[in-house]
């Protein structure tokens, strides 16, 4: 069993391996009644799940594996996207306080300078045309030495800074920035979390690379959708929209 520090911030649930925290939560808020960001936190998944189908390497003891839920019930259906830019945007921020250079690749990838150190998995109940509940997975390098899956690029807080972190306090930090961003969310101040996004986005200027169904191009960010859909334009002027799957950008 994981040790869980008793000076965590809301509902944490220590586990020391579980097929899947979000599966694990899931199956937890269908039986009983949740509050808000109650947490399922992991040493070790053995199916945990990423964007595309793909896992997610996570060496024991050295990293954090976690999901927690919300209920945005007061938010469209075409509007989930505000969710994936509240849990970008707050481990973005967090981990700035440790090192410079990360970014969030749309739509919520973490990344330093050209390498992933968080992946983010987000999953939407719906009622109706509204949310009903949200359970949010983060997978996060921390004290991981070495990688030896295929994954390519990957990296951790410990690469980038040469020293191990307190895993908890950086869970505390980040669940501390969900709440804050969710209640400004809640307040109506979806376009003051955009705007931050936006500004904290991956490659947000040049041209770059990307991969859509007809082949590879070079366009520039122009800007990204309420509805999360991405605006290119290619570098022959013409504009480009896509939504999550339609397109890559290539690292």
């Amino acid at each position: 069993m994981m040790h869980c520090p008793s000076n965590l911030p809301f509902n944490v649930i220590c586990l020391g391996e579980t097929h899947s925290t979000n599966s694990y939560l899931s199956e937890l808020c269908s039986s009983r009644v949740v509050d808000d960001l109650t947490t399922v936190v992991a040493e070790f998944q053995t199916a945990g799940r990423g964007q595309r189908g793909n896992t997610w390497e996570s060496e024991a003891e050295s990293n954090l594996l976690f999901s927690f839920v919300l209920h945005p019930t007061f938010l469209l259906a075409k509007q989930q996207f505000f969710i994936s830019q509240v849990v970008a945007l707050s481990i973005q921020e967090v981990l700035c306080n440790y090192a410079d250079g990360f970014s969030i690749k749309w739509p919520n990838d973490i990344y330093w300078q050209n390498k992933k150190v968080a992946g983010i998995l987000i999953e939407n109940d719906l009622a109706g045309q509204t949310i009903s509940r949200t359970i949010a997975g983060i997978g996060l390098n921390i004290n991981q030495r070495q990688f030896v899956s295929d994954a390519p690029n990957p990296v951790s807080l410990y690469q980038i800074i040469d020293q191990d972190t307190d895993r908890f306090e950086v869970l505390s930090q980040i669940l501390h920035k969900v709440n804050h961003y969710y209640q400004l969310l809640k307040n109506g101040y979806s376009q003051t979390i955009a705007k931050r996004y936006m500004k904290a986005l991956f490659r947000k200027s040049g041209y770059h690379l990307y991969r859509d169904a007809n082949g590879i191009f070079s366009a520039q960010i122009m800007d990204i959708e309420s509805n999360g859909r991405l605006l290119l334009k290619d570098d022959s002027g013409q504009e480009r929209g896509y939504f999550f799957k339609e397109v890559e950008a290539l690292i």
